[in-house]
């Protein structure tokens, strides 16, 4: 129902967020480059940021302006309203107001600020005293590729320090972020940050021996809990053969390894630097990984579920034919 006028306002908002990211960047960018080459640029990054591809036209993505506000508060808002998803942004334009929006909206706008924030500082307290991303930069710089790097790994591939280089602690917790990924019906990927909070809230009811799951004073039911659990835990199962394989096939460190996976799944696309390195079934399996996390665990499992109970069915029938 209304789904024509659903996809017209789609493409409308599409379009302003990417033309309007796209202007910006290029005004910042005809600085230092020629005015078509700057459009050129602006229109990419943009475009590749609201849908959260993460691809850039430099060899360093975008490590050249880890310190430049503008860069990265203009990539970074293009990634995080395409990562909040449509539906929170077309109930954002229309109510206009915090107390009118829809559960959904305000867990996803609630989760979102407080990971980025977590991330922000997380970020900044594991590399502040590492010379090789942000230790030898200036408290500015520091703060701005801390923020950059906090709020990236949830939706988008970009980068502006080297990330093969983070601290363990850094990596392990980005891993953590892309794990969790960005919200439904977004271009963005991992299990989703509504999924992440049902879980939360839902641990919180057991340890406070509760009956109910309530959320802004929302009672969620135990179905959406339990389906909820079965997207994290059919996402775990996943993650795990894929790196359970890629130890057999890839002689390589497994922190990477497994940075490598959740990436992939989350559809983040951050790398250590290993990609090109992988043999040909480890990139097969990678390739795997990021069309998984693209349709969804629960879509797998339930495809893989249905190919079985219809392959039962089959032999069923064919049992009573020739019996």
């Amino acid at each position: 129902s209304g789904v024509v006028k659903l996809v017209s306002k789609i493409i409308m908002i599409t379009l302003i967020v990417e033309i309007t990211g796209a202007l910006i960047l290029a005004i910042r960018w005809s600085f230092e480059m020629p005015w078509i080459k700057a459009l050129y640029y602006g229109f990419f990054h943009s475009i590749s940021a609201f849908n959260n591809a993460g691809f850039g036209l430099e060899p360093d993505n975008l490590s050249k302006w880890v310190g430049d506000p503008t860069v990265n508060l203009a990539i970074t808002s293009l990634f995080i309203i395409g990562g909040i998803g449509f539906t929170v942004i077309l109930d954002v334009w229309q109510k206009k107001s915090l107390r009118k929006l829809s559960l959904h909206s305000k867990v996803v706008l609630l989760v979102t600020l407080i990971l980025n924030v977590v991330g922000t500082v997380i970020i900044l307290i594991s590399e502040f005293h590492n010379p090789a991303t942000i230790g030898n930069l200036s408290w500015n710089d520091k703060f701005w590729a801390s923020y950059f790097q906090g709020v990236v790994p949830r939706t988008a591939g970009f980068n502006t320090i080297d990330i093969g280089h983070m601290t363990l602690s850094s990596q392990v917790f980005t891993m953590a972020l892309m794990f969790i990924g960005a919200s439904s019906g977004s271009t963005g990927g991992g299990i989703k940050v509504t999924t992440f909070a049902i879980i939360i809230f839902a641990f919180w009811t057991v340890l406070t021996n509760r009956s109910d799951v309530n959320i802004f004073k929302r009672r969620i039911s135990w179905s959406l809990v339990n389906k909820s659990l079965s997207i994290g835990v059919s996402a775990i199962i996943f993650i795990f053969t894929i790196f359970f394989l890629l130890t057999y096939t890839e002689d390589m460190p497994m922190n990477k390894l497994l940075f490598e996976t959740i990436s992939a799944f989350g559809t983040v696309g951050l790398s250590t630097g290993i990609t090109g390195d992988l043999s040909p079934y480890g990139k097969l399996l990678i390739t795997l990984m990021m069309f998984i996390g693209r349709l969804g665990p629960l879509t797998m499992a339930f495809a893989l579920m249905s190919k079985r109970q219809e392959a039962r069915l089959r032999y069923a029938e064919e049992k009573i034919l020739i019996g």
